[in-house]
C-alpha cells in the first residue's frame, strides 16, 4: 500500500508538470544547495544566511534596508517603504527575489519605489546567494538571489504547539510593529499561520532632506511613513511518503513616497502555493518536489491628495519541478523543470496621460539539471539551464510581439587543499530577456518624476563571469575571499537626456517629468568582497571585519550609474547567559565614479548601531527584551545607489525597544 500511494502521488505531481499546471521545487534554501550542505561550504556559490536573534536584530521596514549591511549587498534606499536589495552592483530584474523559493510576483523590478511584496518580520530565515548556481533559479538572476523563507506550507508534524511573537517600538519615525507566526498539527494534517502590522510615520533626518536647496524639509522627510499589514494561512498532510499542502496569503501595503510630489502608493497582493514532495518516487531517486503559485497583485500611485496616476497590475502563474537523484557513478544532482505566465500592465487612471507600460503577456518554460561528483579532492560542479521567453503586447498592433532562446551554464570546482581551508573557481554564462517594461515602457512615471521610454528591439543580455573564492571555514578565527569579474553584452540601463516633458512625453520647460531612455551597451563589473571572523557562535567576545567594493563600466559611455560605494566595518559581540549585546560599525567611501547623466558625489559616512537583548524563560515560554539604536552618530548617511540619494537621507539617531517570545 505504501508503495502505490508513493507511485500514485508521484504520478499526479508528474501531470501537474504539464504547460498548463507546472510546479516548483521544495524551498530554495541555501543549505540544501546541491554545490554544498552548508553556509561553509558556500565557496562556489558565495551566500549567506540570516537566521535567528541575527535576523531578527536586523528587521527593517523593507527587505533592502534588512539585507544593506550584508557582505557584497546593498540598498536602493527610496524611503522607508520601497528598498530593494543590490547585489555587487546588480539590481531590478538581475536580482531574483523569492518567498519559499518562489518568485514573489510583484513589480518591485520595475522601478525603485516599488515595494517587495514579501514581509521579513515573518520570515524565519533570509538566504542570500551569489554567484553562478543563482542561474539554476532563472535566467534573470545574474547578480543573484534572495530567498525568505516563512514555513507558510509545513514539510514536518510538530508535536505541540509552537510559534513566535514580537511587539517593538520606535523613536525615530514612532514605530509600533507586531509579528506572530504559529505552528502545530492534528494527526496526519500539520497547520502554520503567521501575520504582522506595522505602521510608521515619517521619520526623523540629521539636518535637511536636500542640502542645497535651502526651501526644502528639516528634522523630519516627508510622505516617508508606512502602513502594512499581512495574514498567512497554510496546512500539509503529511505521511511517511512526503507530504502535500497549500497556503494562502494576503498583503497590504500603504507608504510614501519622498519626493516633491509626496505621491503615495497603494499596494494589494493575494496569493496562494501549493507544496508537495514524494520520497523515493522510484529506485535510484532521493525525491520528487512540486511547487505551484499564483499571484494576483496590484498598487496605485496616488498623487498627496488621494487621486490615482497610475494602475500597476501583475498575474501569475508560476510552477517548477525537480527530481533529486542519488549518487550515480559518484554524480549526485537535480533535474528541474519551470514555466511562468504573467500578464502585467501600468495604465493611466487620469485623463490627459499617457499609459506607462501597455497590458503585456509573457510565458516562459525552461529546464535545467545540476550536478556535483568528487572528483579527487575537487569535488566539481556543473549546471545547465535552457528557456525561452515569449512577450506579447495586447490592444496595441504596432508593438512587435518579442521571443527569446536562452541559455545559463556554470562549471566550478572546490579543492579543499588542507582541513578547513578551501579554495573554489567557477565560470558561468546567462542570458536575460529584456523585460517588459524594458522593451515596451512610453508613458509617466509619478514616483519618480520620469517619462520612461524602452525600445522594443532589445537583445538578449549575455553575461560572462567569473569568480575564484579562499575561505577558512573551522576555528575560532575565520575568513573568506571572493574575487569576481562580469562582463555583460547588451546590458540595458536607463539615463536621461535633460529633456522635460509632459504627461504625455511633449517638451515643454516647466514640464514635471524628465525623460528616460532604456538603452543597451557593454558593461564590464568587477570586485571584491573579504571577512574575518573570530569566536561568532560561541560565548564570550566575538569579532568581525569585512570589506567589500564593486565597479561597473559601460564600454565608451562611462561608469554605470548608481554604483555602490567602497564599503569596511567591523563588529563586536559579547554573549553571557542571558545577556547579549553589539556593535556594529559601517563605513562607506565617498562615491564619485558618476554615470554620464549623473552630478551627485555621495559623500563618505560612518554609521554605528548598537543592541542589547536579555532573555529569560517564563511560564514554559522564552522571552527577549531588546534594545537597539540605530545611526548613533547621527549621520547624513546618503546611499549612492538610490536614485534619491540627493534628496532623501536615511533615518537619522533612533531606538527600538520590544520584546520578543517563543515557546
Amino acid at each position: 500500500m505504501s508503495y502505490q500511494l508513493r507511485l500514485a502521488a508521484a504520478a499526479v505531481l508528474s501531470a501537474f508538470a504539464c504547460p498548463t499546471f507546472a510546479e516548483t521545487i521544495s524551498t530554495v534554501t541555501v543549505t540544501s544547495n546541491p554545490l554544498g550542505k552548508g553556509e561553509d561550504m558556500q565557496v562556489l556559490t558565495p551566500a549567506k544566511v540570516l537566521a535567528g536573534p541575527e535576523l531578527r536584530n536586523k528587521i527593517s521596514t523593507s527587505l533592502g534596508d534588512t539585507l544593506g549591511g550584508e557582505l557584497g549587498v546593498s540598498a536602493s534606499g527610496f524611503g522607508a517603504g520601497a528598498s530593494r536589495p543590490i547585489i555587487r552592483g546588480l539590481e531590478g530584474p538581475r536580482i531574483k527575489i523569492l518567498q519559499n523559493g518562489m518568485g514573489v510576483a510583484d513589480v518591485s523590478s520595475l522601478s525603485n519605489d516599488h515595494a517587495v511584496a514579501s514581509e521579513s518580520a515573518t520570515a524565519q530565515q533570509i538566504e542570500i546567494l551569489r554567484g553562478p548556481a543563482a542561474l539554476l533559479y532563472g535566467s534573470g538572476a545574474i547578480g543573484g538571489l534572495v530567498n525568505v523563507i516563512d514555513g507558510r506550507i509545513p514539510a514536518t508534524l510538530s508535536k505541540q504547539v509552537s510559534g513566535e511573537a514580537e511587539l517593538r517600538v520606535g523613536s525615530g519615525n514612532q514605530e509600533k510593529s507586531g509579528s506572530f507566526g504559529l505552528d502545530g498539527s492534528s494527526g496526519a494534517l500539520a497547520w502554520h499561520i503567521d501575520g504582522n502590522a506595522r505602521q510608521t510615520d515619517n521619520y526623523a533626518i540629521p539636518g535637511k532632506a536636500n542640502p542645497g536647496n535651502p526651501d526644502t524639509a528639516r528634522g523630519r522627510l516627508p510622505s516617508s511613513f508606512t502602513r502594512e499589514h499581512s495574514l498567512t494561512l497554510g496546512g500539509s498532510y503529511i505521511q511517511k511518503w512526503g507530504y502535500v499542502g497549500a497556503a494562502v496569503q494576503t498583503l497590504n501595503d500603504h507608504y510614501g513616497i519622498p519626493t516633491a510630489e509626496k505621491s503615495f502608493i497603494d499596494m494589494r497582493q493575494n496569493r496562494l502555493d501549493l507544496d508537495s514532495k514524494v520520497l523515493a518516487p522510484w529506485a535510484g531517486f532521493e525525491s520528487l518536489s512540486m511547487k505551484l503559485s499564483t499571484t494576483d497583485y496590484q498598487h496605485t500611485e496616488k498623487t498627496e491628495q488621494g487621486i490615482a496616476n497610475t494602475n500597476f497590475k501583475n498575474q501569475s502563474t508560476e510552477g517548477r519541478l525537480v527530481l533529486n537523484h542519488h549518487a550515480w557513478q559518484g554524480w549526485q544532482g537535480s533535474w528541474g523543470m519551470q514555466f511562468e505566465t504573467v500578464k502585467f500592465s501600468a495604465l493611466s487612471a487620469a485623463t490627459g496621460r499617457a499609459d506607462t507600460v501597455p497590458v503585456t503577456k509573457s510565458n516562459s518554460v525552461a529546464a535545467f539539471v545540476v550536478e556535483q561528483k568528487q572528483i579527487g579532492e575537487v569535488l566539481t560542479s556543473a549546471g545547465l539551464r535552457l528557456e525561452n521567453v515569449k512577450r506579447t503586447p495586447e490592444a496595441i498592433a504596432s508593438l512587435p510581439a518579442r521571443q527569446f532562446d536562452l541559455y545559463s551554464a556554470s562549471l566550478g570546482g572546490l579543492w579543499q587543499f588542507t582541513p578547513g581551508y578551501a579554495a573554489g573557481l567557477s565560470y558561468s554564462l546567462a542570458q536575460r530577456a529584456p523585460a517588459t517594461e524594458e522593451l515596451y515602457s512610453n508613458g509617466p512615471h509619478e514616483s519618480t518624476a520620469t517619462f520612461d521610454i524602452g525600445n522594443p528591439n532589445m537583445q538578449k543580455e549575455k553575461s560572462r563571469n567569473l569568480e575564484l573564492s579562499l575561505q577558512k571555514t573551522n576555528g575560532l578565527v575565520r575568513w573568506k575571499i571572493n574575487a569576481f569579474y562580469n562582463q555583460v553584452q547588451n546590458y540595458v540601463y536607463g539615463h536621461t537626456d535633460g529633456v522635460k516633458v509632459d504627461e504625455e512625453g511633449n517638451p515643454a520647460d516647466d514640464a514635471e517629468f524628465s525623460r528616460r531612455y532604456w538603452s543597451q551597451a557593454r558593461a564590464n563589473i568587477h570586485g571584491a568582497e573579504a571577512e574575518l571572523s573570530f569566536n561568532q557562535t560561541g560565548e564570550g567576545f566575538s569579532a568581525r571585519a569585512f570589506a567589500d567594493m564593486s565597479r561597473g563600466r559601460l564600454e565608451n559611455a562611462g561608469n554605470l550609474p548608481l554604483q555602490p560605494a567602497i564599503r569596511t566595518g567591523f563588529d563586536l559581540g559579547y554573549r553571557e547567559g542571558a545577556w547579549r549585546g553589539s556593535v556594529k560599525v559601517l563605513h562607506a567611501q565617498k562615491q564619485d565614479r558618476l554615470a554620464s547623466f549623473e552630478n551627485y558625489v555621495t559623500p563618505s559616512y560612518t554609521k554605528v548601531d548598537l543592541d542589547l537583548s536579555y532573555t529569560q524563560l517564563y511560564s514554559g515560554a522564552q522571552l527577549t527584551w531588546f534594545v537597539m539604536a540605530k545611526n548613533l552618530l547621527n549621520q547624513d548617511i546618503r546611499i549612492s545607489t538610490s536614485v534619491l540619494r540627493d534628496s532623501v537621507p536615511q533615518p537619522g539617531r533612533h531606538f527600538i525597544a520590544g520584546v520578543r517570545t517563543s515557546f
